[in-house]
This record gives C-alpha cells, structure tokens and sequence, in this order.
C-alpha cells in the first residue's frame, strides 16, 4: 500500500521546473514569430516606401514641366 503512496509524491516532485521551462519555450516562440513580423513588415513597407517616392517624384516632375 505504501508503494502506491510513493508514485503520485514521486510524480509531483518530477513537475518541479515545467512549468519555468513551458515559459521559456513559450519565449523562444513568440521571439522567433516577432522576428519573422519584423522581417516581413520591413519588407511591405520598405517597397511601398519606395513606390510611394517614386510616385510623388513622378507628380512633382510633371507639374514643374
């Protein structure tokens, strides 16, 4: 009977640092996945930059001609 007593007292003493580790994988993730946006985001918008630039440059020219 006192075996059966040991195994839960040994399971929760196993669980001590899950849930510090969960946390830190939840970290390397949501790093990985801001990183990913930073990237695209600097992309789109650096293209749209350029775009935008090249319009207005376009415009300016075409009114002072």
């Amino acid at each position: 009977m006192q075996a059966i007593r040991t195994i839960p007292a040994r399971l929760r003493g196993d669980e001590a640092g899950e849930g510090v580790i969960s946390a830190a994988i939840v970290v390397l993730i949501m790093a990985v996945i801001g990183g990913a946006m930073f990237v695209i985001f600097s992309d789109a918008f650096g293209g749209a930059s350029e775009r935008i630039t090249e319009e207005i440059d376009t415009i300016v020219d075409g009114s002072a001609g």
